[in-house]
């Protein structure tokens, strides 16, 4: 599956989600909102000329993770991949489903988005 899709062109701030199922065929569904992310799922925060970024993982989701420690601080024109995964148990017959949340974040323009992330946040584990 890919991890980066075109961003479109449609000024700052941008949030452009896209969700994927397995149920679907893996089908991306795009949504694109002209706000900030969810402070309940991505922290952002300045500090001094700097961006504090954390993503806040879901809770009640397998695995949890209890030590991350895990704050980024960008300058601007930098950009970030943060890659984070879990379990999904179905209560009704046991099954499971994975999930991966990848988030692109840029602070500053979006053409920053091209080649390799400043930093890049890999937070996928076994999930058995």
């Amino acid at each position: 599956m890919p991890i980066a899709f075109p961003v479109p062109e449609a000024g700052t701030p941008i949030l452009h989600e896209i969700d994927m199922a397995e149920w679907d065929d893996f089908d991306p569904r795009f949504t694109l909102r002209r706000e900030l992310p969810d402070p309940s799922r991505v922290s952002l925060r300045p500090a001094g000329r700097l961006l504090s970024v954390e993503l806040v993982p879901e809770p009640d989701m397998n695995p949890s993770r209890w030590y991350r420690g895990s704050m980024v601080l960008l300058a601007p024109g930098q950009w970030l991949r943060w890659q984070i995964n879990y379990r999904i148990a179905h209560l009704r017959d046991g099954e499971w489903s994975y999930r991966l949340d990848t988030l692109n974040l840029a602070f500053g323009a979006i053409g920053v988005f091209g080649g390799t992330p400043s930093r890049f946040l890999d937070e996928r584990t076994h999930l058995y």
